[in-house]
């Protein structure tokens, strides 16, 4: 059955993406008909910076903003010149929810709730008066030479001048993102890249990292080896879970480690201590089992690391001081030995978490059949796409998001 009303706009995806497109379009004065097959809208949005929402990153020199999303990066200036960082700024400011930059230029609500930013967004499509249906999901979208006529839902049939696709790409799929909309715009006639897991965290062989799940470390740094061969390196923070290694150092690490692990066997070495060479960080340990000669090793190990990798160290039985060990016993060797393992405790790589776990996931249409300056299709005239249905890689930081609110509110500007 086929409603009357004839829309201007039709968004596909109730994401940020979709929230920020629709809420612009209906700010424009177009009547905008929001379609989501979950039961709420921005599922996905509401877990995001695990529940804090990353918002955006607050670099401020475009060139060097742009530069993270890879080779996207010449498409993407008319796009961010419409509405960037900045921009996204004074929009979330203007609608009363100030924003605060942390640790690595992420930008956060200052309420650290992603419930806010997304409440933000409600309120834009009910002032906007857009029309929201959610438990929608879309089975099928009907072409009529190179336009939409019109999309499908069960048995209704919904029309528009324009339509905008917001479904997102394949990470998460929990929250909805399950790649319905790659499978559209391939029968419409676009090139689609197929998905793979870019920002995801890392599986590892060793126990004693999945015992110390929970643990974060806050500043070390890692390095990457392939057959013995170092690769790389980073610092920053890390979580262990109990699949292996996750966290905003991680994270970033995935794409390099993914390349690493088709030339040969990946591993690597954890420094617990960055800001001490092996010297400085002995005189330390010396000075800890000086101060505790009548203790074992097992409770002075806790002066040291975190309780929850000190245990999981010692259940390992991987160190070089066995844990009832009393510190006036330890030998010189046995503490050189020990420092040098806090300075590269070994570890190995077997591969990336899948797309269920990804943060972000690549894939999506080729940008060179977008026209970026709107957003619309070169395939499809009265179509346009935003956020992860392009196919665009960057960082975890707040890159995604960001572009999310570009791509959607360019979108939302130009139809």
């Amino acid at each position: 059955m086929a409603e009357v009303k004839i829309y201007d706009l039709i968004v596909i995806g109730g994401g940020a993406s979709g929230m920020m497109a629709a809420g612009r379009a209906a700010e424009r004065g177009k009547s905008v008909l929001l379609l989501e097959k979950n039961k709420k809208l921005g599922e996905k949005l509401k877990i995001t910076g695990g529940g804090r929402c990353n918002i955006t990153n607050a670099e401020e020199d475009e060139h060097i903003l742009l530069k993270k999303y890879g080779l996207a990066e010449p498409f993407l200036y008319s796009t961010f010149a419409q509405f960037g960082v900045s921009d996204t700024f004074k929009f979330f400011e203007r609608h009363g929810l100030p924003l605060v930059v942390q640790a690595g230029q992420r930008v956060f609500p200052q309420t650290e709730k992603a419930d806010d930013v997304f409440k933000v967004l409600e309120k834009y499509l009910t002032t906007g008066k857009v029309v929201v249906k959610v438990g929608q999901p879309v089975t099928a979208i009907t072409k009529e030479g190179n336009k939409i006529k019109n999309v499908v839902v069960g048995q209704t049939e919904y029309s528009a001048l324009h339509y905008i696709l917001a479904t997102g790409g394949v990470s998460h799929p929990a929250t909805g993102s399950t790649g319905d909309g790659f499978t559209w715009l391939a029968k419409l006639g676009h090139t689609v890249i197929p998905p793979s897991p870019t920002i995801v965290p890392l599986s590892v062989s060793d126990q004693w990292v999945k015992s110390s799940a929970g643990v974060t470390l806050v500043d070390m740094k890692i390095t990457f080896y392939v057959d013995g061969v170092k690769k790389f390196n980073k610092r920053g923070s890390l979580l262990f879970t109990h699949f292996g290694l996750s966290g905003p150092l991680i994270l970033n690490s995935a794409k390099k480690v993914s390349d690493l692990l088709h030339e040969g066997v990946v591993t690597a070495t954890i420094d617990l201590f960055p800001t001490l060479d092996l010297g400085e960080l002995e005189k330390k340990v010396v000075a800890i089992f000086d101060n505790n000669k009548n203790k074992s090793f097992k409770n002075v190990l806790k002066d040291i690391l975190p309780a929850g990798l000190a245990s999981s160290l010692l259940g390992a039985k991987i160190l070089a001081i066995e844990a009832d060990k009393k510190m006036h016993s330890v030998t010189k060797e046995e503490r050189k030995a020990l420092v040098r393992q806090l300075k590269f405790l070994p570890l190995t790589i077997t591969g990336l978490m899948g797309l269920d776990r990804a943060v972000v996931a690549d894939g999506g249409v080729s940008l060179a059949e977008i026209d970026m300056r709107t957003m619309q299709s070169k395939i499809i005239n009265n179509l346009s796409l935003t956020g992860d249905l392009l196919h665009i890689t960057r960082p975890s930081g707040g890159y995604s998001l960001q572009l999310c609110w570009t791509t959607g509110y360019v979108a939302g500007s130009n139809n």
